[in-house]
């Protein structure tokens, strides 16, 4: 809720989220109508969906004949496969699904889609999906409707490729977006510090040995809290304005750092896995590389026991 007013406040006409529960959750905030279920339903849901007011996503005849069904004409945004292969409907069979939602008296249809799949890293690709949208759409032989395309690496990339709306999702976020200043830290605590002694192991699987005499802080937040595993022996966190490397294996609950360069660490110290402290800033994007994953991924998998705070 808190990011959606953001996104709102910062010049954003609609909301776009993927599941019925979301939508519930920021509804109020705009008009139903903008606010846009973009994950896949089925059939069984198109009551549910209906009684939202939102628009729909649709992409196949038996999601459209159920949302047909309903009292009030439900606004449907049509997603057509221009190439991402999740979901959509083929470019070929788009004009007379998106003519059924047109004639149908439970459904209207507002908005027509497709989603990017290399925008990050192929022009030709990304040009050829956009030119095929625009080639299907100019077919369909009713009113599209809102028109839209890009998603944040679309709207980075290629602007010209923006149409009527475009769906700036991790960009909100200041990530993967050269320019723009991250807008979330995740920060915990030092719980524990010691002192080990040479050929001293630490963690599960001993995968980290001292080399000599180290001091080892343990800092409560682990792969139940969205600090993967693959982070084992990789990596820095950031302690009183200094980087210190994470060492051993990633646990539940619990991350362990060597801090011997760190002077004066105590227990009930801040400890920085994303964002600034001092000179010192670790990114999403970085944070990524130590996880062999995507910021994305690092982002949304921030587990829900990590308590949220909201700054202006």
């Amino acid at each position: 809720m808190p990011v959606a007013h953001a996104a709102l406040e910062g010049g954003a006409t609609g909301l776009a989220v993927a599941t019925l529960e979301e939508a519930a959750q920021i509804r109020g905030l705009v008009d139903p109508e903008q606010i846009l279920v973009m994950g896949g339903l089925v059939a069984s849901q198109a009551r549910a969906a209906a009684a939202t007011g939102c628009s729909i996503t649709v992409s196949n005849r038996e999601l459209a004949e159920a949302l047909a069904a309903s009292v009030r004409p439900v606004p449907v945004h049509l997603k057509i496969d221009t190439g991402m292969g999740r979901f959509g409907c083929a470019p070929e069979d788009a004009p007379a699904l998106a003519q059924y939602i047109d004639e149908s008296r439970g459904t209207r249809l507002a908005g027509t889609w497709t989603h990017f799949a290399k925008a990050e890293s192929d022009e030709a690709m990304t040009r050829r999906q956009f030119e095929l949208f625009v080639d299907t759409i100019s077919r369909l032989g009713v009113s599209p409707g809102m028109r839209h395309a890009c998603n944040s690496a679309g709207a980075l990339n290629h602007p010209e490729f923006a149409l009527d709306a475009v769906r700036c999702g991790i960009s909100i976020y200041g990530c993967e977006w050269p320019g723009t200043t991250p807008a979330l830290a995740l920060r915990s605590l030092v719980t524990h510090v010691k002192t080990v002694e040479k050929g001293a192991t630490v963690g599960y699987g001993s995968l980290w040995q001292a080399p000599g005499q180290a001091r080892v802080a343990t800092v409560a937040i682990g792969y139940a809290d969205g600090v993967l595993r693959a982070r084992a022996n990789r990596g820095h966190v950031v302690v009183r304005g200094r980087r210190a490397p994470l060492i051993g294996m990633v646990s539940m609950d619990a991350i362990t750092l060597d801090v011997s360069d760190v002077p004066g660490v105590q227990v009930g110290d801040t400890a920085t896995l994303i964002g600034r402290d001092g000179d010192q800033v670790i990114t999403a994007e970085e944070v990524a590389g130590w996880s062999n994953t995507i910021s994305y991924e690092v982002l949304t998998g921030i587990g829900p026991r990590v308590e949220r705070r909201y700054s202006e």
